[in-house]
């Protein structure tokens, strides 16, 4: 029997190292990388216009930008749309590892009120977002060190300006209120070789002309065009412009920055350039540059030596506290106790001072128990939720690339542990006697989740009226109450009936039945006083 035992166990082994070798990585929907072949189009999507001198922030195409034959608003998920980050195909137009210069996107004529709005954004320093293959357009900025000048730093800033304040050159005076307009794009665009095996692929998935964007960067310019003769729309997008030369070199001529004109308006012609640059860095970590992980070093020798301190220190207090509570819980553990050890108890405790004296009143009950038992209900939802997000953000669920994904999870982990809230709830409201366990168990599921829905509609509210596009839609609303009533407030039920159908909690110590009185506090200890310190 043994025998036989030692093959079945043996067997098992095998088969799960053989599991093993046939086994192949995958990756999660969403962020699986894709290969583009050669002249392949890429599409270009464009976001919002986003600020940090103000939180609104506003939809692409709520200023009058180009905008292609037909506006598609690419499908959100529940994060996106809460966070109002929707997508829209724009009219640029790239293919894959073809440079193309001076592209003019289209020509528009604006009036004072439009160039009016132009300058405003730019005043408040708008930045628009676009994105290309999940990855976010991004500007270049170096920076020099203070006391190394030699030394500088690059780092990327999301978007670029819609526009800035006029620089003036060099011997003239400065014109203060005078605005540019951004209005021709340089995109960057870099590749990585497909053939160069960094990800585990089928042949027939990926070719030998294939290759992943791996960075979408942008530098604006301000350039008032100019053209020979009339304008000829037809030729779009290579019209005869004096002020750029067109492919193969895309050279700038001599020209003047496009001022924002409020008083008159004007016209304005809209162009961009595509380079392609091949880059070293793989698809994998394409997203560092993005989150500046550029010191990939891990300093294990730091590591170790908080841990073995914190382990130290923990031992440390851990037997300090052993050695001073053991002997008063065993005291105070009444229900194991004869009626003399009471007594001997009883005239010990005449000669104890400090916190000794109020374990009598520790487990009495407060004066709101419920409220009490609502929050901790609550504290245990909102603990879990952050376990489970951190656990799958750890697993590499919520990748970056994946947008929306932590704001969404964050709202189902919170909705599913509802479970938890009644649960932790209904033990406690047992243990301070409280009666009323609908009350309670409705307060859990609507007190904390209420308050938040109505701040949110509140501020909803404020960014429908000023036309944000952070206002979230009345669907998606609707959605969230749904979530709500439909999923979180039943499971709280089911976990507060799981937690009134347990025992009471056992406490270690007796409470007395006459509470302990609290001397009076100073009047520099009060209440009014304490907050603003604290």
């Amino acid at each position: 029997a043994t025998s036989s035992a030692g093959m079945r166990q043996c067997f098992a082994v095998l088969v799960f190292v053989a599991l093993l070798a046939c086994s192949q990585g995958f990756y999660l929907p969403g962020v699986a990388p894709r290969a583009f072949k050669d002249f392949e189009p890429v599409n270009m999507k464009v976001q919002t216009l986003v600020s940090t001198e103000t939180p609104l922030q506003f939809d692409y195409y709520q200023l009058p930008f180009c905008e292609p034959s037909n506006i598609q608003d690419l499908p959100e998920n529940l994060g996106e749309a809460l966070a109002g980050e929707k997508a829209h195909t724009s009219a640029f137009q790239a293919r894959m590892k073809e440079d193309e210069y001076c592209k003019t996107l289209c020509r528009k004529k604006f009036t004072p009120q439009q160039m009016e709005e132009f300058q405003d954004f730019a005043i408040l320093e708008y930045r628009v977002n676009m994105r290309l293959d999940n990855l976010p357009i991004a500007e270049m900025t170096t920076i020099a060190w203070d006391n190394e000048a030699t030394k500088t730093e690059q780092f990327y800033n999301l978007g670029y300006p819609l526009g800035s304040k006029l620089q003036p050159e060099a011997g003239q005076p400065a014109e203060s209120d005078l605005y540019v307009l951004n209005n021709h794009l340089r995109f960057r665009i870099k590749y990585h070789p497909a053939s160069s095996g960094d990800l585990s692929f089928s042949d027939d998935e990926v070719s030998e002309k294939s290759s992943y964007i791996v960075g979408f960067e942008v530098i604006p310019f301000s350039i008032k065009h100019t053209y020979y003769g009339k304008f000829n729309e037809s030729a779009i997008p290579y019209p005869k412009l004096s002020t750029c030369t067109q492919p193969p070199d895309g050279r700038f001529e001599k020209h003047q920055p496009q001022v924002i004109d409020p008083t008159e308006g004007g016209e304005v012609i809209f162009t961009y350039d595509v380079e392609w640059v091949e880059s070293d860095v793989k698809w994998a970590s394409r997203w560092d540059v993005y989150l500046q992980l550029t010191d990939d070093r891990i300093h294990w020798f730091s590591i170790v030596n908080s841990l073995v301190i914190l382990v130290f220190l923990t031992g440390i207090v851990g037997l300090i506290m052993t050695r001073i509570l053991r002997k008063d819980f065993a005291r105070y553990n009444e229900a194991a106790m004869s009626a003399e050890e009471r007594e001997e108890i009883a005239r010990d405790m005449r000669e104890e001072t400090g916190w000794k004296l109020v374990y009598g009143d520790v487990f009495r009950p407060p004066p709101f128990p419920r409220v009490l038992a609502v929050y901790a209900g609550t504290g245990m939802q909102l603990f879990v939720m952050s376990f489970f997000t951190l656990l799958f953000a750890t697993l590499g669920f919520l990748s970056p690339a994946n947008r929306g994904a932590l704001l969404s999870s964050v709202l189902l982990f919170f909705v599913l542990m509802g479970a938890p809230a009644g649960y932790s709830a209904a033990r406690l409201s047992k243990l301070m006697r409280e009666e009323n366990h609908y009350k309670t168990t409705m307060m859990t599921a609507t007190l904390f989740p209420g308050a938040c829905f109505v701040m949110f509609f509140l501020v909803n509210l404020v960014a429908w009226f000023q036309q944000s596009s952070t206002a979230v839609p009345f669907g998606t609303l609707v959605v969230l109450c749904l979530l709500w009533f439909g999923v979180s407030l039943p499971l709280v039920f089911f976990g507060a009936y799981m937690g009134y159908k347990k025992d009471t909690i056992e406490v270690p110590c007796k409470t007395s039945p006459i509470p302990r009185q609290i001397p009076p506090q100073p009047w520099y200890l009060g209440m009014a006083l304490a907050l603003p310190v604290r």
